[in-house]
């Protein structure tokens, strides 16, 4: 299939390693294909251990190098790669739309956002401050530094392909750090299409690399070699515990962004306008494919109906269709488990009792197109109540208390995002205290910037990307005991 590019050669099918293009040791390739109509896009590399370690090896090469650069020396590099991202906004919007299916002006805003935090952290590489410490005895001086922690690995997930990249590797490589990434096989174009970018802004070779291929294979590798200090994952909790276990055997360092469940309350005295609006953008941006969009939405007895009514309305007149399509605005689910989960969940609430007042049904746009459905009589006996839905599935729980709808949210192994709509300031501290998440919407439905910390608590995961909290994960504190002579 051909891409409609000005600059081609950010469509690249080899992986990269220590500076080159190259394929799999093996010859093997996978396809990868269009989500909205089911064509094959090209081909990647399917690389295993060998390859694997052959891209930790040159970070691990590199690593001396690129740290003893200075914070300004690192940050100018990184600052071409946002401008050059910039540039070429419009190309890397279709190689993402292209492989991962939201659309086009969606994937845009990906690519915008995936520089600002290139930019953010080249500004923060300059702000890495140590610190003194007041001595008790008069012959010594103690202070701390911060350093580099070393080789970075960072395994991303399709659904921000670009965005989950920049997280991960702009505050890595601005701490100093040199990197391998693994991307998800679904979308790896995005992420070879960054390399593209990173080697014309002037990377060194070996300081930023891309594997692709065997996830069990790669991970091993990643996990098992000693040159690896971090390791930053985003994805399934399942898979979080797993790589978290095989970390543990050489001590190394983890961020982990794992599952969500979120819930959005609306309560009585909201503004039920903008509480639809934001659960809008919350639940079907990505056609709901996202770890902090609206999971659970609890609707206040004494505005339920209304909300629903207002609800309904909007969804109807949400216009899905491929990515690339002109004012399309939810594009295809990822991929055939993705529909066969969604729909499973949908039959599951309708068979005991639920109502489909939108939807319910998949589309007969392309094999993995859902309707933007919203199902109200809700209840706990519902599996989409407690399984993060990963699709465009508005769920609408009736709850009479605030107690109750505080203790609903809390009770779930979960704890990443958490909305809620209140014009009560009382009630607005109130709950977004009382919440057990990390990050918390009032009155918002939206949360991820640049200039923010992202992430969450029990098996949400651990540490945080983004605001200067991200790139603390990539610095080791040395302690430095400085004698003085007398």
């Amino acid at each position: 299939m051909s891409l409609s590019l000005r600059d081609k050669s950010l469509f690249q099918q080899q992986a990269f390693i220590a500076g080159d293009w190259v394929d799999a040791d093996s010859k093997r390739t996978a396809p990868v294909f269009d989500p909205a109509t089911g064509h094959e896009l090209g081909q990647m590399p399917w690389m295993g251990a060998g390859e694997t370690r052959r891209a930790i090896e040159s970070a691990e090469e590199a690593l001396a190098s690129w740290k003893a650069k200075t914070a300004k020396e690192r940050a100018v590099v990184l600052r071409r790669w946002h401008d050059l991202m910039l540039e070429h906004q419009d190309d890397l919007a279709r190689i993402m739309t292209a492989e991962q299916g939201k659309p086009l002006e969606e994937a845009r805003g990906e690519i915008k956002s995936s520089a600002g935090y290139i930019e953010w952290f080249a500004e923060e590489a300059k702000r890495i401050y140590g610190e003194t410490i007041p001595a008790g005895r008069r012959d010594q001086q103690l202070l701390t530094i911060r350093q580099a922690i070393g080789v970075v690995a960072a395994i991303t997930p399709w659904n921000f392909p670009a965005q989950m990249i920049a997280r991960k590797c702009a505050p890595a490589l601005a701490a100093g750090c040199t990197v391998v990434v693994k991307p998800a096989p679904q979308t790896p174009y995005s992420a070879l299409a960054l390399a593209v970018l990173a080697q014309r802004a002037g990377l060194p070779d070996g300081v930023f690399n891309v594997v692709t291929g065997k996830a069990g294979e790669i991970g091993d590798e990643m996990t098992s070699h000693h040159a690896v200090r971090k390791l930053s994952f985003t994805g399934s909790t399942v898979v979080g515990k797993v790589l978290m276990e095989k970390c543990a055997l050489t001590v190394k360092q983890v961020s982990m962004e794992l599952g969500g469940n979120a819930p959005f309350i609306v309560f009585d005295d909201a503004n039920l306008d903008l509480a639809v609006k934001h659960l809008l953008a919350s639940k079907f941006r990505n056609a709901g494919q996202t770890c902090v969009c609206a999971n659970r939405i609890m609707i206040q007895k004494g505005v339920y109906d209304a909300f629903a009514k207002k609800l309904a309305k909007a969804v109807k007149e949400i216009k899905v269709g491929a990515g690339q399509d002109e004012g399309v605005e939810l594009g295809p689910l990822i991929d055939d488990r993705a529909i066969d989960k969604v729909d499973g969940l949908v039959r599951d609430a309708l068979s005991k009792g639920a109502e489909a007042l939108v939807g319910g049904t998949p589309l007969p746009l392309g094999d993995q197109f859902y309707a933007p459905t919203v199902l109200t009589g809700v209840t706990e006996n519902m599996q989409v109540f407690h399984k993060e839905i990963f699709g465009p599935i508005a769920p609408l729980y009736c709850f009479e208390h605030e107690d109750e709808a505080i203790e609903l949210a809390n009770a779930t192994r979960y704890g990443l995002a958490a909305y809620f709509f209140s014009r009560d300031v009382g009630r607005v501290w109130r709950v977004s205290e009382a919440l057990d998440y990390g990050m918390i919407g009032a009155n918002s439905g939206t949360l991820s910037s640049e200039a923010t910390p992202f992430g969450g608590i029990k098996e949400s995961g651990i540490g945080r990307e983004g605001g200067q909290y991200g790139i603390q994960e990539y610095l080791e504190i040395k302690y430095i005991n400085m004698g003085l002579e007398d």
